[in-house]
């Protein structure tokens, strides 16, 4: 057996299940690999940051890692925005990157490169494997280094002789490490804030803001008056009808601090405390308002839900208390296309279950308002800011639950960077309705220009910000990858098209012009 037979074989009983690849020649023996592990599902992704964003968007919805299949440094480079998005959801992933056998590497051929470093800033752990006796341990490393929880993101580099030569075979798989617990000493500090009484809020984040962090959340604040936050981009967030409410902080800072204005604690559960995503001119970096005191609870590698129960407990919370989303669609709406009657158009349509990975930007905001009130789903949002992640996300997602009905809300800007996830969804069969906002420009950037006071922007500066002349026909760029597309021209022939295409299997895009 082969170095790249054990290592496959040692994911595969661990139970590793998918592979989103993009290989190259120094893959080649992975690849042949893969025909005698029948057990490893293949995805092609036509780029590597398609890869990247399958395997986060499998991960998140999974809580395990898919492998991602890269070549050399110039794949890894391709894949790493979205493994920046990834490193900062904290996505169990392993990235598995093929290198040039040992004895070619001091001839620095025009593919070598140094890994390692370009790995390094998004990953949890980095290993080089030299050895096709070792290469099965180093896997089994790898996977439980990734599993967590929380997730996180391990590169395994493997050299080609090390993939080619003779192994010991597979290994057993290694335990992860669970999570830390939380001290006594956090949980009471803690509860003694919120007996207070004085204006206090839980920031969560991670697991928190699944089903059982939002619960005991919600609990803890119907016993002592607090206010439920989630971070701006979770990971991943349950929502809908049923679930326990919570809000998200805003984009913008100066939104965060009126958000905050009047909170004297500020109490984290797996988040982390808020930042201006960018320092503008007269800003500040920190969004903590002034007078307010921090206070961490769980950190992301703790035992958030753990923790928050404990405080449940130490406040005395019922065990019934707490606020439930109430069932409330809005109607079907008419006449023209905006955000908000698009809004209203999927919040009327969105089935139970659905997953919506929404990478929306500027059009998305009425869609997130709209939707809270329909049946139970999962929402994933853009954690690290890399934009061109969320059709592969999308993709991702459909693979880790092909039962479920999956939403893409894509910008057309940022859409524009992976668009190749549509030949994948297509090849794959999947079950993927992805809604492209079409307003032809790149609209944040517009409003970025004015925040850093560039109010009259000259002619370059404006063609540096639209994308007309040409204009992108996504009609047109997703029939020629197998997906069926539409451009609806009112808000009653959006609907119809999003439950036709809820309704019917296998990827369907619908383009709106706004």
């Amino acid at each position: 057996m082969t170095g790249a037979e054990s290592l496959l074989r040692t994911a595969v009983g661990a139970g590793v299940e998918v592979c989103f690849a993009n290989p190259g020649t120094t893959e080649m023996d992975i690849v042949g690999a893969l025909d005698e592990v029948a057990e490893m599902r293949t995805v092609l992704g036509l780029f590597e940051g398609v890869c990247t964003g399958m395997a986060d968007g499998y991960g998140r919805m999974t809580d395990k890692p898919a492998l991602t299949l890269l070549h050399l440094g110039v794949g890894l480079g391709n894949g790493i925005a979205n493994l920046h998005n990834a490193r900062r959801a904290r996505t169990p992933i392993v990235n598995l990157i093929g290198d040039h056998p040992t004895a070619h590497i001091p001839y620095d051929a025009p593919l070598t490169s140094d890994i390692e470093t370009m790995a390094k800033p998004v990953s949890n752990w980095v290993w080089v494997s030299t050895s096709a006796e070792q290469i099965s341990h180093d896997a089994a490393e790898a996977i439980a280094t990734a599993t967590g929880p929380p997730g996180g993101i391990a590169t395994l580099i493997t050299r080609a002789d090390a993939l080619r030569e003779a192994s010991n075979g597979p290994v057993a798989p290694r335990e992860p490490k669970g999570p830390n617990s939380v001290g006594d000493g956090a949980i009471d500090k803690v509860a003694e804030i919120l007996r207070k009484g004085e204006t206090a809020a839980l920031l969560l984040s991670g697991h928190g803001v699944r089903e059982a962090g939002l619960v005991a959340a919600n609990r803890i604040a119907a016993q002592t008056g607090c206010q439920v936050l989630s971070d701006c981009f979770p990971a991943r967030l349950e929502r809908g009808a049923g679930l326990p409410p919570v809000d998200r902080l805003p984009y913008f800072p100066e939104l965060v601090l009126e958000r905050l204005k009047d909170v004297r604690h500020l109490i984290l559960a797996g988040a982390p405390a808020p930042v201006s995503f960018f320092l503008y001119p007269d800003g500040q970096s920190s969004l903590v308002p002034e007078g307010c005191e921090v206070h961490t609870l769980a950190t992301p590698d703790e035992d958030i839900v753990h923790a928050l129960e404990a405080v449940t407990e130490a406040v005395g919370a019922p065990g019934n208390a707490g606020a439930r989303t109430e069932l409330s669609r809005p109607d079907a709406p008419t006449g023209g296309l905006d955000t908000h009657s698009v809004g209203a158009a999927i919040g009327a349509a969105l089935p139970e279950g659905a997953i919506i990975a929404d990478e929306s930007a500027t059009s998305g905001p009425p869609t997130y308002f709209l939707t809270r009130g329909c049946p139970p789903h999962t929402g994933m949002y853009l954690t690290g800011g890399g934009i061109g992640w969320g059709l592969p996300a999308a993709t991702g997602a459909a693979v880790a639950c092909p039962d479920r009905p999956v939403l893409a809300l894509q910008g057309d800007g940022g859409g524009m960077y992976t668009l190749q996830a549509l030949w994948t969804q297509a090849r794959e069969g999947l079950n993927v309705t992805n809604v492209i906002f079409s307003n032809r420009k790149y609209q944040i950037l517009q409003m970025e220009l004015m925040r850093a006071g560039i109010n009259k922007p000259g002619e370059k500066a404006k063609a540096l910000t639209d994308l007309v002349d040409p204009e992108l026909d996504w009609r047109q760029l997703a029939g020629g990858m197998g997906v069926p597309a539409c451009r609806p021209e009112s808000a009653e022939a959006f609907h119809s098209e999003l439950q036709k295409s809820f309704r019917e299997p296998g990827p369907h895009l619908i383009e709106l012009v706004l």
